[in-house]
């Protein structure tokens, strides 16, 4: 072979490394659910040699325990991909479970136009948020932390600090009947309603995320939102509709959860926006912006329903519960932060 011959070779690229740390990030979500559901098999109590862990009215109990959460978490994945984060979604919740039962035993109004209006009425709250957040420059914390508190006075005003029952028939003060099937379960009496709309929406939320334009742009504004400005990316309104779809997904979590215990309360909702915030991270979609997904949210909200069941099969205290929870957090946000650190020295 000639000297020219050998110069002219292309050079030979090393082996890319894997990081197992990063891939470990990477599929953190599912590998935590099965790591808990391999402990709930362990740890569950028995009853005539039966694991009550796996029976399928518990695991029905914990699919339907998560729907309302994990509807919140759905529309939280946008947000945090975006590198933003919504307070308000919880006490929206309860707005929207108040305004669902009002309108209907109060109002007058049937199904279909209550479902609509509220589902509007959480669409413009987040707007709103989100426009506020993006045109005057405000941190979307402190923008979100404001819009909890009015959104819990708006609940408190509407429904006079009192719980408004659902009661069903045809008449003046009840709910239509039709409305009550949020409560109940299908196929056999096997999978709750709420399940249904929570994958609905999940596999809704992931065809967009995924496949879209919009999906594209929203990861480009969480990756680097200059970069995205420079390149023709509608940032301002990528931001206001993340918040947008909060405000939907908060708005149908109240509806589905006003549906299945058959009330509205301004108090409803109370800490669901950690517990949403907690699924999204738990399921590697990162703070800092710029990645995540939808499968992995659903997991981590699963993962979390199925750690509190565990947790209250063996009469764990809910103040354990917590602390588990908490320190699930924190992990995940630090091995976030240590594939953060090692990318960028790798850089």
């Amino acid at each position: 072979m000639s000297e020219q011959q050998i110069t002219s070779s292309p050079a030979i690229e090393p082996a890319k490394r894997i990081d197992p740390l990063a891939v470990m990030v990477r599929f953190q979500s599912l590998i935590g659910l099965i790591l808990v559901f391999a402990g709930g098999i362990i740890f569950s109590p028995r009853r005539h040699g039966v694991i009550l862990f796996l029976q399928p009215d518990n695991i029905a109990n914990i699919v339907r325990a998560v729907s309302e959460t994990g509807i919140i978490a759905i529309g939280m994945t946008f947000v945090i991909i975006t590198a933003g984060i919504d307070l308000s979604v919880g006490a929206t919740l309860g707005l929207a479970s108040v305004v669902t039962a009002t309108l209907m035993v109060s109002g007058g109004f049937g199904l279909i136009t209550t479902v609509l209006a509220v589902l509007l009425m959480g669409t413009c709250f987040g707007l709103v948020q989100g426009a506020i957040s993006s045109k005057f420059r405000l941190e979307a914390f402190i923008v979100t932390l404001a819009g909890l508190q009015a959104a819990r006075g708006l609940a408190l005003v509407v429904s006079g600090n009192q719980y408004i029952n659902i009661s069903y028939g045809d008449g003046p003060g009840l709910a239509p009947p039709i409305f009550a099937i949020l409560g109940g379960r299908l196929f056999g009496n096997v999978v709750p309603v709420a399940t249904i709309v929570f994958l609905i929406f999940a596999c809704v939320a992931t065809l967009v995320l995924n496949t879209t334009r919009f999906g594209r742009y929203v990861y480009a504004v969480g990756g680097n939102e200059r970069a995205a400005r420079i390149s023709g990316v509608p940032v301002s309104a990528i931001k206001i509709a993340v918040y947008a779809i909060t405000g939907f997904a908060s708005a149908l979590a109240g509806i589905v959860h006003a549906g299945q215990f058959n009330f509205g309360s301004a108090n409803d909702g109370t800490g669901y926006e950690l517990t949403a915030i907690a699924a999204v991270v738990i399921g590697g979609t990162s703070l800092f912006g710029g990645s995540g997904s939808m499968v992995g949210t659903i997991a981590g909200t699963i993962m979390l329903g199925a750690l509190a069941n565990i947790l209250q099969l063996n009469n764990i205290t809910p103040a354990m519960q917590l602390l588990a929870t908490a320190a699930i957090i924190v992990l995940a946000a630090v091995l976030q932060s240590l594939v953060r650190r090692r990318e960028g020295l790798g850089r």
